[in-house]
């Protein structure tokens, strides 16, 4: 699928897709003959990752390493049982830091949440006044 499917997919923009093809994120599968970027479903499913990645915190670099560790799971390549044990060790660490942040944003969330409704009991009030 060309880039503005894929963008329509995953909800990015072209150019934030760009970006990330520049920084080596996500590498387009194949090339048209007219030389649009053409992509796959793994490489969907690879800016999916970031997406969800991104508003987390994570940086570029930690994002990078995730879908480098998470390629060595996938692939076909033997690995010993300690290569797959720290492969594993560094995706929990990812899942533990996601965890964190959805905790950290689940408080931010209840807090405007309760700031809004403060400002909607005064508005009632003051509106309960004036009538």
């Amino acid at each position: 699928m060309q880039i503005g499917e894929v963008a329509a997919r995953t909800e990015l923009s072209l150019r934030t897709i760009r970006h990330y093809e520049e920084t080596g994120l996500v590498i387009p599968s194949a090339r048209s003959q007219g030389g649009f970027r053409l992509y796959t479903e793994a490489d969907v499913a690879r800016l999916m990752v970031i997406r969800r990645m991104k508003p987390l915190g994570f940086t570029l670099d930690e994002m990078r390493d995730l879908l480098d560790v998470t390629d060595r799971l996938d692939s076909d390549e033997e690995l010993t049982a300690d290569e797959r044990a720290t492969l594993l060790k560094r995706v929990r660490g990812y899942e533990q830091g996601a965890a964190e942040q959805v905790e950290k944003l689940r408080t931010q969330l209840t807090r405007a949440e309760e700031f809004a409704a403060t400002l909607r009991e005064r508005l009632a009030r003051d509106q309960a006044a004036t009538t």
